[in-house]
């Protein structure tokens, strides 16, 4: 079974004053979209960043990183038009595991747990950290067609809504699943 991460990475990060992808965390110097995917990594081999077609510097360290990176002509819309782009680019994938490249600090066994429920037939699969829903979410193939038709700045809150019934809550005791970085005090 074929799974593939999507770090979606085409945001502008303006409540952190621009460029938060490239921020140096404090405690290893990488910065900050290269650790979420060195964590995506971990867990599974084939990673789809999705950048925004301007941004240059991310692309090629995300590249040099060993994702393959594509440019979301559609980024500006939001969230929903980048997932859709990076499900476009693996569209013959068994299911994708979607994470935010905002969020360094999930742990490569949150991943693999994320993907193996995938695996093991779950249509979509969320961990939960202290009974709160958090990142990655993992979505199966037959959600190919809702997943290719979001828009907007929503991601795919919209599908999980739909679909509230078939989530598999994984429980982990992985606070990264619930910390992102939006702004310079994040860090």
């Amino acid at each position: 079974m074929r799974i593939v991460a999507i770090l979606l990475a085409a945001g502008r990060g303006e409540r952190f004053g621009g460029g938060k992808l490239l921020a140096p965390l404090p405690d290893s110097g990488a910065p900050v979209g290269v650790a979420a995917l060195r964590s995506l990594r971990g867990a599974l081999p084939d990673v789809i960043a999705v950048v925004r077609p301007d941004d240059e510097a991310l692309a090629a360290l995300l590249e040099g990183e060993g994702a393959r990176v594509i440019r979301a002509e559609r980024a500006h819309e939001g969230m929903g038009a980048s997932l859709a782009a990076g499900v476009a680019a693996a569209a013959d994938a068994d299911g994708w595991l979607v994470a935010l490249a905002d969020m360094p600090w999930i742990a490569p066994a949150t991943h693999a747990r994320v993907a193996g429920g995938l695996r093991d037939g779950a249509q979509i699969v969320a961990p939960y950290y202290n009974n709160r829903r958090g990142h990655p979410v993992g979505f199966a193939a037959a959600l190919r067609g809702e997943l290719l038709a979001l828009g907007g700045d929503e991601g795919a809150r919209r599908v999980l809504q739909a679909h509230g019934d078939a989530v598999t809550r994984i429980d982990v005791g992985d606070a990264g699943v619930l910390r992102d970085v939006d702004r310079p005090g994040d860090l």
